[in-house]
């Protein structure tokens, strides 16, 4: 029997709450086709977990989004996320000195701070929104920390690759007039003065770190691969740990009895993020380009077809979590789920992102125990990548 779904990922009202249809999808159309977009789509949790794995014949060397992936358009070199090994493996392990789980634990005092700075004046003020009294500064600080940028320019850079994901709602991103992919010129002149001025900053280490290249030849990095690297740490970093944040607000809100176990137990709060993170993944779908042809139920997918992922379908799937999978639980027994994705491309900030996850939520809950939260005024995102909230007010006691 064939039964017609219509998955549109760039439907505003859809995307307020896709889940049902990834459940219909997941269960009744595991390959799934949309031919208006001209995509197919996977939502099981092996096959999503399996594509992630095989670089191979899921590619991400022609984007990773599936407007790209359409468009044909010229990736630059160094865009880390939108390649495949070895010149990918290259690029990672040479970030990957610099995303060390020492670094990162370094910085939880000056996190916690900067969290502290944000909440303190609104206790007794009797609202609280979770993106922009929080959500939306704390990641842009961190990676201001990190690359060394001084706080007064944080927030132009954030907002400089903010619009490259920004797009009309329900349109497509390739119809953005800033542009796809940012090219990084905005650190340019961090850059040129970080240069001058050496310090212990990512910025520092990628200007003088030595790696050997595709070729074989040692070298560092040219400018305009160190200007994309800047860009991807910042824009990657900030955009879903807000999301996170703000999830973290509308879900615990809905689940009082189990933010009320956070409040007397914060040893569950790194079982919290992740089940927020599951729950809620800020990256509800990602793509690849199909290497050779494939068959998957009995039904082919041609070489060279863009495919869609749905990581929100496969974190939920009753295969892997259960027959409680739709349901939000931070008892869950761990899991692996794919909010962080797998394989090449796990998520190189994701010890950051889970930090930066547990400080809020402890931070948040020290002063604001309990809070409703008022969706009349809260707004998606414009993005077609990236799912998650504007603004999450909340009254609080």
């Amino acid at each position: 029997m064939t039964v017609e779904i219509a998955y549109d990922p760039y439907d505003v009202a859809l995307n307020r709450d896709p889940y049902p249809t990834f459940a219909v999808i997941r269960e009744s159309a595991p390959l799934y086709y949309n031919p208006v977009h001209e995509f197919f789509a996977l939502s099981r949790y092996a096959d999503v977990d399996a594509a992630l794995h095989d670089h191979e014949t899921f590619s991400s060397a022609r984007g990773a989004i599936l407007e790209i992936i359409k468009s044909g358009m010229e990736i630059p070199s160094g865009t880390l996320i939108f390649e495949d090994p070895p010149i990918h493996n290259i690029h990672r392990k040479l970030l990957s000195r610099i995303f060390t789980p020492r670094k990162v634990a370094s910085l939880e005092p000056r996190i916690r701070e900067f969290t502290a700075r944000c909440l303190d004046p609104l206790v007794g003020a009797g609202r609280f929104d979770f993106v922009k009294d929080l959500g939306a500064q704390m990641p842009m600080r961190v990676i201001g920390m990190l690359l060394g940028i001084p706080e007064a320019e944080q927030q132009h850079v954030v907002d400089h690759g903010d619009s490259t994901l920004r797009t009309e709602r329900g349109k497509p991103m390739t119809e953005n007039p800033n542009g796809t992919i940012a090219t990084g010129e905005v650190f340019a002149e961090f850059i040129d003065w970080r240069a001058d001025h050496p310090s212990d900053d990512i910025m520092t280490e990628l200007l003088t770190a030595e790696f050997a290249d595709e070729t074989g030849a040692t070298r560092r990095l040219r400018r305009d691969e160190l200007l994309l690297y800047l860009q991807v740490i910042a824009t990657a970093g900030a955009e879903t740990t807000t999301r996170l944040i703000g999830w973290a607000g509308k879900v615990l809100a809905e689940h009082p009895d189990q933010r009320r176990d956070l409040v007397n137990n914060r040893t569950l709060l790194p079982a919290a993020v992740e089940e927020l993170v599951r729950f809620e993944p800020p990256a509800p779908h990602i793509s690849r380009y199909v290497t050779r042809d494939l068959e998957y139920y009995g039904q082919r997918v041609p070489a060279r077809s863009p495919m869609m992922l749905l990581i929100g379908a496969a974190n939920r799937d009753p295969r892997q979590f259960g027959d409680d999978s739709e349901t939000f639980n931070v008892h869950r027994a761990p899991h692996q789920h794919l909010g962080f994705g797998v394989g090449t491309h796990f998520c190189l900030g994701n010890a950051l992102a889970r930090l930066e996850g547990r400080i809020a939520l402890d931070e948040i809950l020290d002063r604001f125990p309990e809070w409703d939260v008022d969706l009349t005024d809260a707004e998606l995102s414009p993005t077609s990548t990236v799912r998650g909230w504007e603004s999450m007010p909340a009254t609080v006691g």
